[in-house]
């Protein structure tokens, strides 16, 4: 195996998906909100406990629609970590709003929730907190702040598809929580999202918003005789297909997180030595976190310059890559967000993480192989 290229991720197929995607195409419904999306909508809100599932082309548009349903305004503010996607700030931006970037916790790399008090402003309208790999943020504590300040929360949980935070699933803790099927994550249907509705007030307009700003969904329940423009919305319904894909995958979720979690497992264990030597530090996953083995990365020393690590693991023809970007150190993050206080934990976070290679069905020789080049290189140099 020592020449053998190792992807940083392969997205896994059941076997079900082609069958499901002919299925959908022969019942002569391609357009969304067929059969296959009613039954990942069912599964979705069984799992989670939620008021209502709401697929959605990508997460992004899941969070875009959290940003309508909340009316977000010109100039309101929303609590969030630097340290994330593009699309938990681009949704808010989008109507105008601040992200306002606040620092992140040194062991989850999650937003910081003994940080969140002191952001709040008049203008606040809500926070956002995001489920790094998988891993939950201090919800309770995160809760009990935006019902004392009258804010809402929406969890970007969109690589915490079966994970939870003291028994409750990630995503059906907040108002609203945002799920991403992408074929990056766990489980998949190449682009494809879920907004999580828990708030009961928010079910109508979520609907509504998600079908062009129109009461098309009631008018097929025959709650109306007829359907009409009724608020602002867009056509953010995935196509029946990648409804079919996704149920293929949902059928076998918990299998899919049950081998990831074996492989992440595995890391665990043969990098605890490299831990022990001061040369990185591994994950941590906090008591009352389940989480879902989305990602095994680990945070290399200070000293050791991350950018010849990923070199010598490329010489290796292993893939591995650092992770985000912060926000707040972006062209647009500084046009549209603003910070407060010191993002010194995510600046230095962000500079030392790697994320290792991780999919379903991971050899253990080709973990081996990867600790291995990393363990030899790092203790060569360092």
């Amino acid at each position: 195996m020592a020449n053998e290229k190792i992807p940083f991720n392969k997205p896994y197929m059941t076997g079900k998906e082609l069958y499901y995607i002919a299925e959908a195409k022969f019942g002569n419904m391609l357009a969304g909100d067929g059969p296959f999306t009613k039954r990942c909508h069912r599964w979705l809100e069984q799992k989670t406990g939620c008021n209502k599932a709401l697929l959605t082309h990508s997460c992004t548009a899941a969070l875009e629609m959290a940003a309508l349903l909340l009316d977000i305004q010109p100039g309101d503010e929303v609590i969030m970590p630097s340290f994330t996607f593009v699309s938990t700030a681009n949704a808010f931006v989008l109507r105008g709003g601040v992200p306002v970037f606040v620092d992140i916790r040194e062991d989850t790399l999650n937003l910081d929730e003994r940080l969140i008090e002191a952001a709040i402003t008049p203008r606040t309208k809500a926070i956002v907190p995001v489920h790094y790999a998988g891993v939950a943020c201090k919800m309770d504590t995160i809760m009990a702040i935006a019902r004392r300040y009258g804010l809402k929360v929406v969890e970007d949980a969109a690589q915490g598809v079966i994970s939870s935070y003291k028994g409750n699933a990630l995503g059906s803790i907040g108002d609203l929580g945002a799920y991403s099927f992408h074929e990056t994550k766990n489980v998949i249907s190449g682009e494809g999202g879920a907004l999580l509705v828990n708030d009961p007030e928010l079910a109508l307009r979520a609907e509504i918003i998600r079908e062009k700003g129109t009461d098309r969904s009631r008018f097929f329940r025959g709650e109306v005789d007829k359907y009409t423009w009724q608020e602002v919305g867009s056509s953010f319904l995935p196509g029946e297909l990648i409804a079919a894909f996704l149920w293929a995958q949902l059928e076998e979720a918990e299998w899919i997180t049950n081998d990831r979690l074996a492989s992440w497992g595995r890391y665990h264990e043969l990098l605890a030595p490299l831990e022990a030597k001061g040369i990185l530090r591994r994950p941590v996953i906090p008591e009352g976190c389940q989480h879902n083995a989305h990602m095994y990365y680990v945070l290399l020393a200070p000293e050791i310059d991350r950018q010849l690590v990923l070199n010598e693991l490329k010489r290796n023809e292993i893939y591995s890559v650092f992770h985000y970007v912060p926000l707040h150190s972006s062209p647009a993050g500084q046009r549209y967000g603003r910070v407060h206080g010191s993002l010194e934990m995510t600046n230095g976070q962000a500079e030392r993480l790697i994320r290792l290679p991780l999919w379903v069905g991971i050899a253990a020789e080709q973990q081996g192989q990867i600790v291995n080049v990393l363990g030899q290189f790092l203790g060569k140099h360092y």
